[in-house]
């Protein structure tokens, strides 16, 4: 029978659950514990001092929230979330606690000192709140190598009651004394930056008992990779159904490189999808690849599986990627998959197979049927290279009326300047548009299989497509006109972009804003909310909160009557700009801007 040596900071948790609350014995044992903590950096397991997970035969033997509630252990193994397993959330690679249902697997965060070491641009927290309606919010402190420090504010949403659009993970039930209960238990991973690339010896949490800690990590910076090719999970929705199928998906990349990795994610799911092999190759035509695919792996393995909410990088492979050159991205689905996470508007035709592992196929014969989304990869870079503009857009971004399968979004025609550009860095762009997109509220829940493909806000999706994204050093934020068109205000508008900005200069980020386009004549763009978004634009042109202003409302508009495109950069429905109003916008942006 092997012991259990448990630390001071444990012991010192349970005894304090025994002792009355409010006795002088408490505060003791409270003084004694902060004392404890304060006085060396340990582990983060070393201070665990609650319970969360409960098997769902003996839910007494957990209390998450002081009231008996509790995850579910046969929960989590569903979604893939089992004791000890590695999850890698907006780019920070975390561990759920390797503990058994019952034990003590996660920290009441009270000032302990956490031995964390690495260099990075943020701090990853794998949290949970338990103050009920509020979110549990506490000012803790990073301890870097050199003897200098930095403070953070860390936010955990409630387990029950935190929203769905920006949690890692959603479980079906919470256990309680008195039986299950069918309601949504949520997790969150919780970012925040750090001073980039100082090595960190230590981390003081937040004194606030209603935050939860699960685990932290330093998320470390992309050195030597620049993201080349990127979409954004849309939403979550039917597919197939696929059984044992191969995906081929297309994709055009901005930046070259003599290295390639790929990352898929499972970013809104309630279970872990199984990827099997898995290749890269210049696409020749079609689903024809110009030479052999190549192979790629994930942690040495021909294969993977990710949890629930997670997402995984292949590893590095030598591979000469052409600048601006469509790829062929192969995956095997060995199980079935019903639904998935995807981007829908690709306009890109990409491929599914028959039955069986055709990644390694150079023939398109397998290749038997279509698709025009993008389901689960996410991501494409390149090795070295000077980093990546990330474009934070709608609809207009992303690509809603320009030619389908010729990449002639604006992201692709700016990547092509800068392809040909001396006189800034050749930067890779990536395209986090998302059709129907807004600012400040979510169309797609967070949460379930919907036909809903509008996304999480720009808000609530910031960290993992813009602030995780490889190499980030510059981002464009060109958002707003299905706000307004949907009836919120400017400051509504102006409040959410004012968040973006700070969010975005925190991390270090270059951040640049430009204008929303006229769009009357369609239904939604009434004379109100183009007041709205005339009021937008005019503090965005004065207010100074962004480091440079793309005017893409002065572009586009016709100059005879402003409220509406010029007719020759018109698709037709007046609100989304054709091949030649993408192009325009493209030719406009000022290249020297996006020096990050």
């Amino acid at each position: 029978m092997r012991r259990r040596v448990w630390g001071t900071a444990v012991v010192l948790g349970l005894l304090a659950a025994t002792v009355p609350v409010g006795s002088a014995a408490a505060a003791s044992v409270a003084s004694a514990r902060t004392a404890t903590a304060a006085a060396r950096p340990l582990p983060l397991e070393r201070h665990f001092d609650n319970r969360a997970v409960s098997d769902d035969t003996l839910p007494g033997r957990a209390d998450f929230d002081g009231s008996g509630g509790s995850l579910s252990a046969q929960d989590l193994a569903a979604a893939g979330w089992t004791p000890g397993r590695s999850l890698t959330v907006q780019g920070a690679r975390l561990t759920w606690p390797d503990r058994a249902a019952g034990r003590p697997d996660n920290v009441r965060a009270d000032g302990q000192s956490v031995r964390v070491r690495g260099r990075g641009d943020a701090l990853a927290f794998l949290v949970a709140g338990t103050a009920g309606e509020a979110a549990a919010s506490g000012t803790g402190t990073v301890r870097y190598a050199d003897g200098t420090r930095s403070s953070y504010r860390l936010t955990a949403p409630d387990w029950r009651t935190g929203p769905l659009a920006t949690k890692a993970v959603a479980l079906p039930h919470v256990n309680t004394p008195g039986g299950q209960v069918t309601e949504r238990a949520r997790l969150y991973v919780v970012t925040v930056p750090v001073v980039r690339g100082r090595e960190i010896a230590s981390v003081a949490l937040p004194r606030n008992r209603s935050l939860h800690v699960f685990d932290l990590a330093v998320r470390p910076l992309a050195g030597g990779w620049t993201g080349t090719w990127a979409a954004s999970t849309s939403g979550y929705t039917s597919v197939g159904p696929w059984t044992g199928r191969t995906l081929r998906l297309v994709v055009h990349t901005s930046a070259g490189g003599p290295r390639v990795r790929i990352r898929l994610d499972n970013t809104f799911a309630a279970a872990p999808v199984r990827i099997g092999s898995a290749t890269v190759a210049v696409r020749a035509g079609g689903a024809t690849p110009r030479s052999a695919p190549v192979p790629l792996s994930f942690r040495g393995a021909g294969g993977t599986a990710i949890p629930a909410g997670a997402q995984v990088y292949s590893d590095p492979v030598a591979f000469d990627v052409p600048p601006g050159s469509d790829l062929l991205v192969s995956f095997h689905l060995p199980g079935t998959v019903t639904a998935a996470p995807v981007h829908r508007l690709a306009q890109q035709t990409s491929y599914v197979s028959g039955p069986g592992d055709h990644a390694r196929d150079r023939s398109a014969a397998s290749y038997t049927s279509t698709i025009t989304t993008w389901p689960f990869l996410t991501g494409v870079d390149v090795g070295g290279g000077p980093g990546s503009v990330v474009v934070l857009g709608d609809s207009i971004t992303d690509g809603e009326k320009s030619t389908p399968n010729a990449n002639r979004r604006w992201p692709d025609l700016l990547a092509a300047r800068l392809r040909g550009a001396d006189t800034v860095p050749r930067y890779g762009v990536l395209n986090q548009g998302i059709s129907a997109n807004r600012v400040v509220g979510d169309r797609y829940p967070g949460d379930g299989v919907s036909t809903d493909t509008g996304g999480v806000s720009a808000l609530h999706r910031l960290d993992r497509d813009v602030l995780a994204q490889t190499s980030a050093r510059t981002v464009v934020v060109f958002q707003g006109v299905n706000d307004v068109r949907w009836g919120a205000t400017s400051e509504q508008v102006i409040a959410g972009l004012r968040k973006i900005a700070g969010r975005a200069h925190a991390r270090g980020l270059r951040v640049l804003a430009a204008t929303i386009a006229p769009c009357e004549g369609e239904t939604r763009c009434t004379a109100a909310a183009d007041a709205e978004r005339v009021e937008v634009n005019a503090w965005l042109r004065q207010a100074g909160v962004f480091d440079g202003v793309l005017d893409f409302d002065a572009v586009l508009r016709d100059p005879g009557h402003p409220a509406r495109i010029l007719p020759a950069y018109d698709s037709g429905d007046h609100l989304h700009p054709g091949d030649a109003g993408l192009a325009a916008l493209a030719e406009s942006v000022d290249l020297r801007l996006l020096r990050g």
